[in-house]
């Protein structure tokens, strides 16, 4: 049986080592570089490693042992995930992640702490330069990612055929968060129009592609591609239909963000789309008056909830997840996997899903 946790540790000390070591490097530079490398270490040190775990079934499925290289080529999708955050969260100004202030946020603060001591910058970061300095992060995490799966010790010539897939999980990432962007705070899209953001921004990248990366990584046969299509487009819906009721219903001291950033930008969601949709006319114009307030606070949102919840919204979207689950748990009875990853893909369908935080 797969050791989720251990799995866990072995991807965090991997991690924790390349920060350690790109922390010199760039220290080796300037000492100026400090609040870099601080929310660079951050950016390393939390997250369930669901993308590194998908990766790293996918090699196993096409019967590759265990082995340090795919470890090390599992923690790349971790360095992706690190730097769309950080993307992800300028572009939406977030505040905080995890609990913790958000890259260009901790810039702003004019301190930061390394080693447990409060590092005082001279003069502070200017705010109107944290977003920037926040994006070159992220654009540091992007390479870093890069560079960790080219060296990941696995032979040249599997990681040679993984190139094509590099540039899709890319594309198709930006593409999703373009959309999203073009698609937020103007008149409310259609459900299909709001799954095919979270298909692009969010399922190829956190599920399909990382399968499909280590499964190529390892040989697998089309039939075992085409399987774990079927298998991670479905999941990465539901996890990101799952994200967005969390978004909006969640608590953010277990949820560790903001419930009110999605409604206060009127994001491209399922939900708020199922919602517009099946609202009274009286009841759809008085969340358009809501939503359209110069600043959403905690009383419009919970207004806005209710009528999500009274639309019976809330309980299509749990629909919607259940469906979806249901799909992919089917996908994996359409091809022959070996039993461990067969049982652990299983294991990360409900988990991936299925979640509180």
């Amino acid at each position: 049986m797969h050791d989720a946790t251990g799995f866990k540790q072995r991807v965090d000390t991997y991690l924790r080592r390349l920060a350690d070591e790109e922390e010199a490097e760039l220290l080796r530079l300037s000492g100026e570089l400090v609040p870099l490398c601080v929310q660079l270490r951050r950016s390393l040190t939390s997250g369930k490693r669901l993308r590194a775990a998908f990766l790293y079934w996918g090699w196993r499925a096409s019967g590759q042992p265990d082995c340090d290289g795919v470890i090390k080529a599992a923690a790349a999708m971790e360095l992706v995930h690190a730097a769309a955050c950080t993307h992800d969260d300028i572009i939406d100004d977030s505040r905080l992640r995890h609990g913790l202030p958000t890259a260009h946020v901790a810039f702003a603060d004019g301190g930061v702490r390394m080693g447990g001591t409060a590092v005082e910058q001279p003069g502070g970061i200017r705010q109107d330069r944290c977003a920037g300095l926040a994006m070159m992060l992220g654009d540091l995490l992007m390479g870093y990612a890069g560079k960790v799966f080219a060296t990941c010790g696995l032979p040249g010539a599997y990681v040679a055929r993984t190139v094509p897939l590099w540039s899709a999980l890319l594309r198709e990432t930006i593409a999703g968060e373009f959309l999203e962007v073009l698609r937020t705070g103007n008149a409310v899209p259609g459900v299909a129009e709001s799954l095919e953001v979270a298909r692009y921004k969010t399922a190829k990248y956190t599920v399909e592609r990382p399968l499909h990366l280590g499964a190529t990584l390892g040989g697998a046969s089309r039939d075992v591609l085409a399987a774990f299509t079927a298998y991670g487009l479905p999941l990465g819906e539901a996890f990101q239909l799952r994200d967005d009721l969390l978004g909006t219903f969640g608590d953010p001291a277990r949820t560790g963000k903001s419930n009110l950033d999605d409604l206060r930008d009127r994001k491209p969601t399922a939900l708020l789309a199922l919602t517009v949709s099946l609202l009274t006319p009286e009841d759809g114009r008085l969340l358009t008056k809501t939503l359209a307030g110069p600043r959403l606070d905690e009383s419009g949102a919970a207004l806005v909830r209710e009528l999500m919840e009274h639309s019976g919204a809330r309980r299509r979207v749990e629909d919607m997840i259940e469906e979806r689950i249901a799909r992919a748990r089917a996908a994996l009875d359409s091809v022959a996997l070996p039993a461990d990853a067969r049982a652990a893909l299983g294991a990360l369908a409900t988990s991936a899903a299925d979640r509180t935080l």
